[in-house]
Parts: C-alpha cells; sequence; structure tokens
C-alpha cells in the first residue's frame, strides 16, 4: 500500500465526517452505506487490483469489537 495522500489534520477531519456519516445512515443501514462508500471510492480509484489489496489489507487488521473500549 502508499503512504497516505492526507496529513494527519486533513485525516482526521475526513474520519470525524466518516463518522458523522456512519452515525446518520443508522445502524440498519450502516452496512449498506460501508459498502457503497467503499465502491465509490474504489470506482475513484480506478484500479481493480489496488483495490483488493485494500480489501485484504483492511482485513488484516482489523480489530475485534470491544465493549471495554
Amino acid at each position: 500500500m502508499s503512504s497516505p495522500a492526507f496529513s494527519p489534520e486533513a485525516r482526521d477531519r475526513i474520519y470525524a465526517e466518516c463518522a458523522r456519516a456512519i452515525t446518520e445512515a443508522g445502524a440498519l443501514r450502516e452496512p449498506l452505506f460501508l459498502a457503497r462508500l467503499a465502491l465509490l471510492l474504489f470506482e475513484e480509484v480506478g484500479d481493480e487490483a489496488r483495490c483488493r489489496r485494500a480489501l485484504a489489507a483492511a482485513l488484516e487488521v482489523l480489530p475485534t469489537p470491544s465493549l471495554s473500549s
């Protein structure tokens, strides 16, 4: 994977906006929202191999949800 294109500040802003949008979508629609968001971003990337690598990388570091965190 290539290095991030965002500054730490921009990354924080995008993260906060993404969290807000997930909340707005609601728990029932969250999986559909995330799948649609991923597809739209993959289309922006325009490279199937890079998208597949990103999917694999996301699964590698996916933490187990915890009620204590």
